[in-house]
């Protein structure tokens, strides 16, 4: 698993924020659409019925320079997930899915637990508003994660990373 951006990515899912949490919570992007799966439930709305998905109150903040700081971060995230959150509130960020009945909204934990970069979430956001236009695939997302493995790239990779998938 590796983190870019807004996005858990694994071999085989893209997930908003976090991975799914130990019971199984979590928000998947597809190439059909949002799945999210809560404690009511599994709930699915495809691209076309979207009329916006953002990400809300992100975390912003402040990164290392060198890999071995960001990785204990990583660590820390995957750790305290697995924990059921251990002592303290993990941070959080709002999805926000315009629908024709409103907004819906879904509440996940950030996998970035000291916060992503300001450029991180306005790409990541970018990303999102592509793949509901259709413009962008997950399934590119997909193929990067299963040709570089579990190796979360550090910010200034991570950004170009988003920088070549919105604008590519």
């Amino acid at each position: 698993m590796a983190m870019v951006g807004l996005f858990w990515i694994t071999e085989h899912s893209v997930y908003v924020g976090s991975p799914p949490d130990p019971a199984g919570h979590c928000v998947r992007i597809t190439s059909e659409g949002v799945r999210a799966r809560g404690p009511d439930g599994i709930r699915a709305w495809p691209w076309s019925t979207l009329g916006s998905v953002e990400v809300e109150a992100a975390p912003v903040g402040s990164h290392a320079k060198d890999a071995g700081r960001f990785l204990a971060v990583v660590a820390e995230a995957v750790l305290t997930l697995g924990s059921g959150y251990g002592g303290g509130e993990p941070p959080q960020m709002l999805l926000v899915l315009g629908t024709q009945d409103g907004a819906q909204e879904e509440v996940r934990v950030a996998a970035a637990t000291s916060g992503y970069t300001s450029r991180e979430i306005a790409l990541s956001q970018n990303l999102l508003a592509r793949f509901r236009e259709g413009t962008a695939d997950p399934r590119t997302l997909l193929g990067w994660s299963r040709q570089h493995g579990d190796d979360t790239p550090r910010p200034p990779e991570r950004e170009a990373l988003l920088h070549g998938w919105t604008h590519g």
